[in-house]
């Protein structure tokens, strides 16, 4: 909700397309919970790569809009026409080949594509969906023993932090001011005068995940931020 309040430019939508695109991931994050709940890591892994799907879909529209908008194109017919159902998006491998070559992007890219840690996991996560090995049909039994059980839940929690710090990652780093805090706009609203630099604090729940998620595994990621963006981001 907190980035409702900017408008998506380069469309004809009222309001900011990833309020929706973010519900509907954390839509998919509580099913993988359910999921994994009940003891189905195979059908969990099928989730994980639709929300690795969604994060890049993400990452793209956002990238594309910003590349293309302008007074001259107003709309950006690619994004808006599937925002209005008209025209599908590329296919992932393209979508992935357009964010990796973007040079407004490369400072970030460099660090997540610096070994092949992320093909990996794409990998894993396909081999699951296509049942690729014969192991990959028992972990979707809740009722035979898996001896190493623990150890792949563990893999798969890291999985899901990668996908997590990759999709952070690339937000702030288009987007910079969905971290700030509510302190500018809520002065305004009240007709008080904002504190100085108010518009650059950053909101304590985004701050929280840094701390807690992102810089303890991925520090550069975050340093990554902080030097190409103007949030006072600790």
């Amino acid at each position: 909700m907190s980035v409702f309040q900017f408008v998506t430019m380069g469309t004809k939508a009222t309001y900011n397309i990833d309020t929706y695109a973010y519900s509907s991931m954390h839509g998919t994050l509580e099913s993988i919970k359910i999921i994994l709940l009940a003891g189905r890591i195979n059908d969990a892994y099928a989730l994980l790569r639709k929300y690795y799907d969604s994060a890049v879909i993400n990452v793209y529209s956002n990238l594309y809009l910003k590349e293309n908008f302008s007074i001259e194109k107003f709309i950006v017919e690619k994004i808006n026409n599937w925002l209005q159902g008209n025209e599908t998006l590329p296919a992932y491998r393209v979508m992935s080949q357009y964010i990796r070559a973007s040079e407004r992007l490369k400072p970030i890219n460099d660090l997540l594509y610096g070994d092949d840690k992320y093909k990996r996991l794409r990998d894993r996560c396909n081999d699951h969906t296509h049942y690729n090995f014969y192991r990959y049909v028992m972990l979707n039994d809740n009722e035979i023993h898996v001896e190493n059980r623990g150890q792949l839940l563990e893999r798969f929690r890291r999985d899901a932090q990668d996908i997590f710090a990759f999709h952070l990652g690339y937000v702030f780093f288009l987007n910079d001011h969905y971290m700030m805090s509510s302190d500018y706009l809520d002065a305004l609203e009240c007709n008080v005068q904002p504190e100085e630099n108010s518009q650059y604090w950053v909101a304590p729940f985004i701050q929280d995940i840094f701390n807690e998620v992102i810089t303890p595994e991925r520090p550069d990621i975050t340093a990554a931020i902080k030097a190409n963006c103007a949030m006072q981001l600790s």
